[in-house]
């Protein structure tokens, strides 16, 4: 004699909606976002960019998150609420620092962005005198006072009139000092 067995869940053909506690919350649409960076005076793409993604949606701060660009200088994002407002900051070695926001209201959105490299500052600072500071534009080399002797003369050689020829001097460059 056969007994009938009862059928077992997973051998019931009805799907059954699925099921969360009683404070799942369905995460949020996301949109996919694809930056490039760019030479700005030749167009061609950076590498190793940092492009900073930082959200925010209804005023509430989401997050940031840091990618470094790809050789192509194109970097992809899926994780921006739809809908928020992501600020971009994109880094670069060489060039000026870029920020920007951008209102996401698209599943899909391509973003370019061109660097400069970096130019003098506009400042109501001034300097200890009252004038406004003399540093130019890009990377500035430290000043360095000289090292040496105040009084002029280093060796008894040098009052005779003659000059340094060995080639080896205090500063830097290799120049002989007079």
């Amino acid at each position: 004699m056969l007994a009938s067995q009862p059928a077992r869940a997973q051998d019931d053909e009805s799907p059954k909606p699925e099921q969360h506690g009683r404070k799942y919350k369905a995460p949020p649409d996301t949109s996919h976002i694809e930056v490039t960076v760019i030479k700005g005076f030749n167009k061609k793409p950076i590498d190793g960019a940092h492009v900073v993604f930082h959200p925010t949606k209804d005023g509430i701060d989401e997050g940031n998150l840091e990618v470094k660009t790809h050789p192509d200088g194109k970097v992809t994002i899926d994780v921006i609420p739809t809908g928020s407002k992501v600020t971009i900051q994109v880094i670069a070695d060489g060039f000026a620092t870029y920020a920007e926001d951008y209102l996401v209201t698209e599943p899909s959105r391509e973003i370019t962005i061109a660097m400069i490299r970096p130019r003098a500052q506009v400042s109501t600072y001034v300097d200890n005198t009252g004038k406004p500071a003399q540093l130019a534009p890009g990377v500035q080399e430290p000043i360095r006072p000289k090292t040496g002797t105040a009084s002029g003369s280093s060796s008894p050689s040098s009052t005779s009139g003659s000059t340094n020829t060995t080639g080896s001097s205090s500063t830097s460059g290799g120049k002989p000092q007079p």
